[in-house]
């Protein structure tokens, strides 16, 4: 009994061996601004239909975090940031693909009855920002300007910021426009005419050069890519 228990482990183990593996035989690793989610997240799905055997692994998250964690030696093929500046930090080499704007964001409804960017000054409202030291913070510190606004909670990502909006916690936020568009009817937004002085290109680079790499940033960068980002509510990248 013992015996044959025996053989037909090895059998299943030989069987399992010869049959080959489902699984992924190289993976992608994309660090990219936390603004980026879905359009990315969307991409990475074409690209690994069209390079079978590829895993995407993607890291999202504030642009600054990101670039200190390549610095520190993190396993990125692909960074794409929400700034150049920040970009500068990991490589001079990278091409703007897309650029974005701010935007209020409100709870549905917007009960605090935000309209225009100097009602953030007001000392009732209860407003979320980005952290000055990532893209989204610093341009909301440019739209600011003049403005004596008092933040309840600094963010550490664009995300991050737009969650305390949906929770209820703030009565506005400064986010991307993109944002408020994924968040699908959970906030609205409110346009404001100063969010032209700061919109962010986003550029995007290979890191660590080889042909999956350099096929997922001409992906960004196609026609196709174009469409996805312009669909999130992204802006064309300045010619």
């Amino acid at each position: 009994m013992i015996r044959r228990l025996l053989l037909g482990m090895s059998l299943v183990a030989v069987l399992a061996g010869c049959g080959g593996s489902s699984e992924p035989v190289e993976e992608l690793n994309v660090f990219a601004a936390a603004s980026l989610t879905e359009t990315f997240t969307a991409l990475g799905e074409t690209f690994e239909s069209r390079h079978p055997g590829t895993k995407v692994i993607f890291n999202f998250g504030s642009s600054a975090t990101l670039a200190q964690q390549i610095a520190n030696g993190a396993p990125a093929d692909v960074f794409a940031a929400a700034s150049p500046s920040t970009m500068k930090r990991v490589t001079a080499s990278s091409r703007v693909f897309a650029r974005n704007r701010l935007q209020i964001a409100v709870p549905a409804g917007n009960p605090a009855r935000v309209a225009a960017l100097r009602d953030l000054a007001r000392p009732e409202v209860k407003v979320a920002l980005c952290a000055p030291q990532v893209p989204c913070g610093a341009a909301a510190a440019t739209v600011l300007s003049g403005l004596q606004v008092t933040p309840v909670t600094l963010e550490q990502d664009v995300k991050a910021t737009l969650t305390k909006v949906t929770l209820g916690e703030v009565d506005a936020a400064l986010v991307y426009r993109t944002d408020v568009l994924a968040a699908k009817g959970k906030v609205d937004g409110v346009e404001f005419p100063e969010s032209a002085r700061a919109v962010n290109d986003y550029p995007i680079a290979v890191v660590k050069d080889g042909d999956l790499a350099r096929a997922f940033v001409e992906l960004v960068r196609s026609d196709e890519g174009r469409r996805v980002m312009t669909a999130a509510g992204f802006e064309p990248a300045a010619p």
